[in-house]
């Protein structure tokens, strides 16, 4: 299953991330997309959605792959793309039109959602989840030159709740999309905006609730899990509603 950051335009994303690992490209250089961030841009993403997920191919992805995935590209030398109405190009802009829910500032705005936004923080949930992004300067030319930032969408800050980088957190699938084996069981942090409006959570949808979710969380958080376990339930109680509100 394939998932993005609600309203991200390629490339947006401030330098100032260095992303651990490189992805294959093979359109423009940008941002990370994907569970794995195997994927620089939407275009890429939408690509490698046709192709695999209703096996489709695309001028990006010519070739057919096997039911393991695996390009036939060695064995069939014609390229043979069948979008050739580029329904990507639509499906990129489908993509970049939405965005994440807005904040319930309702619930935003009390005494215990607050609360649970400093404890979120203080326990070190913040250091992967991050608050605040700055996006990249106006003037900025992404995506290999292709698009220069507007003055409307640059240096802007948004409010993801994630890095957007690789980490271990101890569900990984075992499965390389991007890099070397040491990133097999390593899986972009899902941006949190929005997450109130998910009945599944984390990337294989097993957990049902935000307290099942933070407890499998594992590896590289750890030591946020274990400060998480010596919150009194209010505080416990605090931190969900902060989450709620996003």
């Amino acid at each position: 299953m394939y998932s993005k950051p609600h309203n991200q335009t390629d490339g947006l994303l401030t330098h100032k991330l260095h992303h651990q690992v490189s992805a294959p490209v093979f359109d423009h250089a940008g941002t990370r997309f994907g569970w794995k961030s195997q994927h620089a841009s939407l275009l890429s993403f939408s690509a490698d959605a046709y192709l695999n997920e209703i096996g489709i191919t695309n001028r990006l992805l010519p070739h057919e792959n096997t039911s393991l995935g695996n390009s036939i590209a060695a064995y069939d030398t014609v390229a043979d793309p069948e979008d050739t109405d580029n329904d990507i190009d639509r499906f990129t802009r489908f993509m970049r039109a939405t965005k994440a829910p807005a904040r319930d500032e309702a619930v935003a705005t009390t005494l215990d959602a607050r609360s649970g936004a400093q404890i979120f923080g203080q326990i070190g949930c913040a250091v992967c989840h991050v608050p605040n992004i700055v996006t990249a300067a106006p003037g900025a030319a992404i995506n290999g030159g292709t698009f220069i930032v507007p003055q409307a969408l640059g240096g802007k800050v948004i409010h993801p709740f994630s890095d957007f980088l690789l980490h271990d957190v101890g569900t990984g699938d075992g499965i390389v999309q991007n890099g070397d084996q040491s990133t097999a069981n390593k899986l972009r942090t899902p941006p949190l905006w929005g997450v109130r409006t998910r009945t599944r959570l984390m990337h294989d949808g097993q957990s049902l609730t935000y307290e099942e979710a933070i407890r499998r969380h594992g590896g590289e958080a750890g030591a946020v899990i274990a400060r998480y376990r010596m919150l009194n339930n209010w505080q416990r109680a605090q931190l969900i509603w902060f989450l709620r509100s996003l």
